[in-house]
C-alpha cells in the first residue's frame, strides 16, 4: 500500500469521526437583582429552550451599585432561576461571586436532548404493502 492511499483513508477516517460529533456550546442569561416577574419568566424560558437544544447555560446575575451590599438577594434570585429550570437541568457550577457578577452554570439532562428523527426505510412501507396483498 502506497502512502498516498494510507493518507486519503485516515483523512477520510477522521472526517467521518467529526461527523458523528456533537458539540455543546455555552449559553448565557443575564440577570440582575430588580428584575420583574415576567422579565425572569421571559430570561427562563429563554434558558429552557437552550437546554432542550442540549447546550449549557451560563447563568450571570450583576451587581449594580449599592447592589453590592445585599448579594443574599442575588444568590435567592439565582437559586429562584435555578428551581424555574430544574426540571430540564441539573447544576453544573455552583453560583460563584467574581468581581460584580454571580455566576451559575446549568447542564442539561441527558433525556431532554434532541434525538434527529428517524427516516423511515424504504423497506418497511414494501413489507407493509406486501403483508395487505397477503391478505
Amino acid at each position: 500500500m502506497d502512502y498516498g492511499k494510507f493518507r486519503y483513508e485516515q483523512d477520510k477516517r477522521e472526517k467521518e469521526q467529526k461527523k458523528k460529533q456533537q458539540t455543546v456550546e455555552v449559553k448565557e442569561v443575564q440577570l440582575s437583582c430588580r428584575i420583574d416577574k415576567h422579565d425572569f419568566d421571559t430570561k427562563a424560558q429563554r434558558a429552557i429552550k437552550f437546554l432542550k437544544e442540549g447546550n449549557k447555560v451560563r447563568v450571570c446575575l450583576r451587581f449594580k451599585g449599592r447592589e453590592m451590599a445585599h448579594q443574599d438577594l442575588g444568590r435567592e434570585m439565582i437559586e429562584r432561576f435555578r428551581e424555574a429550570c430544574a426540571e430540564f437541568s441539573t447544576m453544573d457550577k455552583k453560583p460563584t461571586l467574581e468581581g460584580r457578577q454571580m455566576t451559575m452554570f446549568l447542564m442539561p439532562l441527558k433525556n431532554t436532548a434532541p434525538k434527529k428523527a428517524a427516516k423511515p426505510q424504504e423497506s418497511e412501507p414494501a413489507a407493509a404493502a406486501e403483508a395487505s396483498a397477503e391478505a
